[in-house]
């Protein structure tokens, strides 16, 4: 009770870096009953924002009339874990990859829905509390315990390759953020395989095939075309 009346009194704090004052004013609206909502319109401001005001998350556009987006993601990693959800209109493969790789922790394409973009911030203020790694994952029926290395399906106990539980445990350690091809290749693989992309796909193929109640409709490891993998972070 404590802690939800602290947040009431201080609400989280996000930062809506955004040059088109109706995508503003649109997300001041949606978010504000719940969140503290402050705005900037060009890349400068936002990170002057960011070192003087610390919001709990920022969400961020890609095209500023200043520094795009991605430089200003780069620029924020150098000093700071402040979760980052890019908010832009572009759809491409190339641009969704360059933020996740350059640090970002979700990009949401515009048009998007209230409820949508909701349940990502949540997702993304959740992970932002959690120590770096992870001990566990429950969800369904699928059961990961990193410190025993015991998976189970159901209750089952499940034996996977050293590669596939590298990908499980690195999918854990980031549950419910988008890991891009490249992140995931140099977690298990190394730069080394930093260009073998079929690799990755057909490891994580198995792994599906040993967790997942029907691999074609992945249930745990979601696949975000021609971006990377998600662990779904399914809520009770």
């Amino acid at each position: 009770m404590e802690n939800e009346l602290t947040q009431k009194v201080n609400p989280l704090r996000i930062l809506v870096v955004d040059d088109e004052r109706p995508i503003r004013r649109f997300l001041q609206i949606a978010l504000g009953s719940q969140y503290a909502i402050f705005e900037a319109e060009t890349g400068m401001v936002a990170l002057q924002s960011v070192a003087t005001s610390r919001p709990d998350l920022i969400l961020l556009d890609l095209g500023l009339p200043d520094l795009d987006g991605i430089e200003i993601t780069r620029r924020l990693r150098e000093w700071t874990l402040i979760p980052v959800i890019i908010v832009s209109v572009s759809d491409r493969e190339e641009d969704k990859v360059a933020a996740l790789d350059a640090g970002a922790d979700d990009y949401l394409t515009k048009p998007f829905s209230v409820n949508e973009l909701t349940a990502r911030i949540r997702a993304a203020l959740r992970h932002s509390t959690k120590p770096e790694i992870e001990s566990a994952y429950e969800s369904g029926g699928l059961s990961v315990n990193l410190t025993r290395r015991i998976i189970r399906v159901n209750d089952q106990a499940v034996t996977l390759t050293p590669t596939e539980y590298d990908i499980l445990r690195t999918l854990v350690n980031h549950v419910g953020k988008v890991l891009t091809h490249k992140q995931l290749i140099l977690a298990v693989w190394g730069s080394d395989y930093v260009a073998d992309s079929h690799l990755l796909r057909v490891n994580v193929s198995n792994l599906r095939k040993k967790i997942e109640p029907d691999p074609l409709r992945p249930r745990y490891i979601i696949t975000e075309p021609g971006v990377g993998y998600r662990l779904r972070e399914i809520e009770a």
